[in-house]
């Protein structure tokens, strides 16, 4: 009887070692960035757009859409992420249309839609450009948890801003679904939006 349950306990973990093996290799490989499906915040925006009208999440249904919080002044950060978002776009070929980048200025004060009309389209024409009022603007920073802050320069208009780096990503229906870290090769975030279409 001992030998009859070993042997039947011996094929049980057996197969479960197998199992989890094969559910293994049928799984997809993970995300290249954090994959934050299902997290309860970044809920969309409504916000004016640079070339005119509101523009919601809603309105860009059926593409992924990457958002990202800046500024037109920004030294580094913003204008490297909407360069390396314009790869991705390359890097997509005839896909590359269904990908939509979403600039949201943090920075009422200085960023003007012409402004930022003039900016943004300049990494690439696709690329749309949104702007809200002081209250708008921090009522959609803190529903994407995002983080900024002025700091002040040598004259008042002359401060930069302190904030999240990073982009967030929403398939086809709208529901988020990846937060990419700055600096993540484009090629990396290229793959990342082939597997979401």
């Amino acid at each position: 009887m001992r030998f009859a349950g070993s042997s039947r306990w011996s094929f049980r973990r057996t197969w479960a070692v197998l199992s989890a093996a094969l559910l293994a290799a049928c799984s997809p490989p993970a995300f290249k960035s954090v994959d934050i499906t299902g997290a309860d915040y970044a809920h969309g925006f409504s916000l004016e757009s640079a070339s005119g009208g509101r523009r919601s999440l809603a309105d860009f249904r059926g593409k992924v859409v990457a958002v990202f919080f800046g500024y037109t002044q920004c030294p580094d950060v913003c204008p490297t992420t909407l360069s390396d978002f314009a790869e991705v776009k390359k890097n997509l070929g005839a896909d590359g249309d269904k990908l939509q980048v979403i600039f949201i200025s943090l920075d009422p004060e200085r960023d003007s839609p012409a402004l930022l009309q003039q900016y943004v389209p300049a990494f690439d024409s696709s690329f749309v450009a949104l702007y809200g009022t002081p209250q708008q603007t921090a009522e959609t920073a803190k529903d994407f948890k995002i983080f900024y802050q002025k700091v002040p320069g040598k004259t008042p208009g002359a401060y930069t801003i302190d904030h999240t780096a990073g982009t967030f990503i929403f398939d086809r229906e709208g529901r988020l679904r990846l937060f990419v870290r700055h600096g993540t090769p484009p090629a990396d975030i290229a793959a990342d939006v082939r597997r979401l279409l």
